[in-house]
């Protein structure tokens, strides 16, 4: 996942609570100034100036938690002044004065936010905490003075008309055209009357986006499975046993714990033979947020969603979806739909038969019952180990997560596009666990800077994510600092970190995210690396993964952790055969979160509030996905992607991205595969661009054809290639 903000107007505000925001909205800049002052920023303050550090590394180890509130609102203050300026410029509207000025200003509100979202992400504490509730809806405010001021629309709006006599380069045009689109997506051509009325729905969307993260954070914390019955954890690997020992000690609660990951299923329950501790933790994560009390967050996703109907009506549009798709590739919802619903009966029959094979062992097994989600994952690996000879306790030692990274991960990268990668322990990082390297370009030339932070932390986010603590521009100087984040089992003291082929495959994922961010090559950082559209961005990071199994490269990591010997062929084929083993299961459950995504974000703006869970099971009735034993993905009540990290009406990207993904990686394959000449090609055509053009005409430009859905289903095991309409 690329968690990062889809563009500078529709800033995602999701690692920033929010409790207070009258007072904040009132402020004029020179108030906001004299309060930053009056708050200390100053010198002393390590975001007060750009980084004396290598590729302006943030200074992890002169930051203190109180550092951030005021750098925080000078920030505020000081990209409000500067658009001020800009917009009160006397001058004739020019590209310079206007769109260049726009792209240099902010340089503290952006240094400081991009570290303060890393750590809150990453490395959440109370005092974190609290300025995220205090700080969100003074930046949703700045958002609505800079891009809902119309003397400033009107300089903009001027230079997009001329723009065509205006002799600009191309990147300079779409930069042109990319920026008034945000503006009037933004609401600038909305009268003052309605401008004030999307302030305050911006507001609200503020408070209860970043109110939901942090109840959301509580909320797995404390649903986690606790127990002090060692037999209940029966079927765990000791290293297993021993993780869950230790997340207890991390507690100080006796006994063993199961912390929760953010999707519905969880590891565990592929190996809990303990049928009544995998319905109990089954149920702790798909109740996690309903639960009643203060981090139930049913309440607020009904009000979000709503509300968010009604700021689409305000912006001239039939709903969300609508408004939230206008500069994505899909368009418009209905594309988005048609494209899901067409992989809804392939992917449904599927996974009906392979629940037909699980209950057909249940009952070979006397097991007196029928099959439930809590029991997918446990009976599904007997079905695969039968059907395939494979157990994912044979694989584990094969897959180390250090040697997966040198071997795998950066091997494949060197292979493609000839860059090299150098461990620094002399830049600070926000937690012991992060570690930091130093990226070269083929011609020996400082690339990047790349963190990974791997293991799970009780004041982590779930899931897996990239970032850049620093964007690639040429116009600033700046060359990318990007990170990986994971939740990966944290092995106890003095044990390797053995993965599953899962987490492989997520690494690989994670740093084609990476490699995007890194191969960044624009002058403007507005249209710089992940700056893409959201149906765009997971292109790169799930097109990586396909190394993971490539033979030349797995082949160079998988190997025993204490032997050093390779995989056996057998067992390396077994995990190639299997591919498409379950995938009938994985494709519903993507498409009823994606599905669930979109319903909510096409209600109408006159909608009621709904009540979550009727609307959650009407909704998966409508879509033809209410399979009793193939649950979403997410549940409505825990589905951050979308009511906290700016994925609304955005997650049917995902499977969007697949699509170009299996149709890119086919071309790699008809090309040649693991070559420097398609990797440079790949990177010039593509990973370095950005959004400097149409992502569409990209695309078809590097690959000499528009995107087939036939290679996606292929992969999938589903059904021969058909063309894409």
């Amino acid at each position: 996942m690329y968690k990062s903000r889809p563009s500078r107007t529709r800033i995602i505000l999701s690692q920033i609570s929010t409790l207070m925001i009258a007072s904040a909205i009132s402020l004029a800049p020179g108030a906001m100034q004299a309060q930053a002052s009056d708050a200390g920023f100053g010198p002393g303050n390590p975001f007060y100036a750009p980084s004396t550090l290598p590729f302006h590394a943030p200074p992890f180890d002169k930051i203190k938690d109180s550092d951030y509130q005021p750098a925080i609102e000078a920030g505020i203050a000081q990209k409000i002044e500067e658009a001020r300026a800009i917009a009160d410029n006397p001058a004739a509207p020019t590209f310079e004065n206007t769109f260049v000025a726009m792209e240099k200003s902010g340089r503290l509100i952006d240094r400081v936010m991009e570290v303060f979202n890393g750590v809150t992400g990453a490395n959440m504490n109370p005092v974190l905490q609290a300025v995220q509730d205090t700080e969100a809806p003074k930046l949703a405010a700045m958002q609505d003075a800079i891009y809902l001021n119309a003397k400033l629309f009107q300089r903009v709006s001027k230079i997009y008309e001329e723009r065509h006599s205006l002799h600009l380069d191309a990147e300079s045009l779409r930069l042109v055209e990319y920026e008034y689109q945000e503006f009037v997506l933004a609401g600038a051509r909305l009268s003052d009357t309605d401008k004030a009325a999307l302030k305050k729905l911006n507001e609200e969307e503020a408070n209860l986006s970043t109110a939901y993260t942090s109840k959301l954070l509580a909320a797995a914390k404390d649903a986690a499975f606790v127990t002090k019955d060692k037999q209940a954890l029966a079927g765990l690997s000791a290293t297993q046993v021993a993780a869950a020992a230790q997340a207890a000690a991390d507690r100080k609660v006796d006994g063993w714990v199961l912390s929760l990951q953010n999707t519905t299923q969880q590891p565990s329950l592929q190996s809990l033979s303990n049928r009544a501790t995998r319905q109990a933790l089954f149920e702790d994560s798909w109740n996690r947020a309903e639960r009643g009390g203060t981090n139930d967050t049913r309440d607020i996703i009904a009000r979000l969603a709503q509300l968010r109907a009604q700021k689409a009506k305000l912006l001239g549009y039939p709903n969300h979806a609508a408004w939230k798709l206008a500069d994505q590739m899909a368009r418009t919802p209905e594309a988005a739909l048609k494209f899901m619903d067409a992989l809804v009966p392939a992917a449904t029959a599927k996974a009906q038969g392979e629940a037909k094979d699980i209950q057909a062992l249940i009952d070979a097994q006397h097991g007196g019952f029928s099959l439930e989600p809590s029991d997918w994952d446990f009976y599904s690996e007997q079905v695969r180990k039968a059907k395939y000879d494979l157990d994912e306790a044979q694989t584990r030692p094969y897959f180390e997560l250090n040697n997966v990274l040198h071997n795998g991960v950066f091997y494949a990268a060197h292979e493609l596009y000839g860059i090299t990668f150098k461990q620094r322990t002399d830049i600070p990082v926000y937690n012991p666990d992060v570690q930091v390297y130093e990226v070269f370009d083929a011609d020996g030339k400082p690339l990047a800077l790349w963190y990974c932070d791997y293991f799970k932390r009780d004041n982590k986010n779930g899931g897996a994510w990239m970032d850049e603590f620093v964007g690639q521009s040429k116009l600033l100087g700046t060359l990318p600092v990007v990170y990986n984040v994971a939740n990966f089992t944290k092995p106890a003291a003095g044990e390797p970190a053995l993965i599953s082929f899962d987490d492989v495959t997520t690494m690989f994922h994670e740093f084609g995210h990476g490699l995007h961010g890194m191969f960044a090559n624009t002058t403007y950082p507005s249209l710089s690396g992940t700056n893409v559209p959201r149906d765009f961005v997971e292109f790169p990071s799930q097109f990586n993964e396909h190394w993971a199994s490539y033979p030349a490269v797995f082949e160079h990591y998988a190997k025993h952790y204490k032997t050093g010997a390779p995989m056996p062929a057998e067992l390396a084929a077994k995990i190639k055969k299997a591919a498409t083993f379950n995938q009938g299961y994985m494709l519903t459950e993507l498409l009823a979160a994606a599905e669930l995504d979109m319903q909510w974000h096409t209600l109408a703006p006159d909608a009621p509030l709904e009540n979550p869970d009727t609307f959650e099971t009407a909704a998966l009735a409508k879509t033809h996905l209410s399979l009793s034993t193939v649950p979403p993905r997410y549940r409505s009540s825990y589905f951050l992607h979308i009511w906290g990290n700016g994925y609304d009406a955005g997650y049917y990207a995902y499977l969007w991205c697949e699509m170009l993904d299996d149709d890119a990686f086919q071309w790699f394959e008809d090309h040649g595969g693991l070559t420097r000449a398609n990797g440079d090609r790949f990177r010039q055509m593509v990973l370095s661009r950005g959004n400097t053009e149409d992502l569409a005409k990209m695309y078809a430009a590097w690959i000499g054809a528009e995107p087939e859905i036939g290679p996606m289903l292929k992969v999938r095991g589903l059904e021969p290639a058909t063309k894409l309409k």
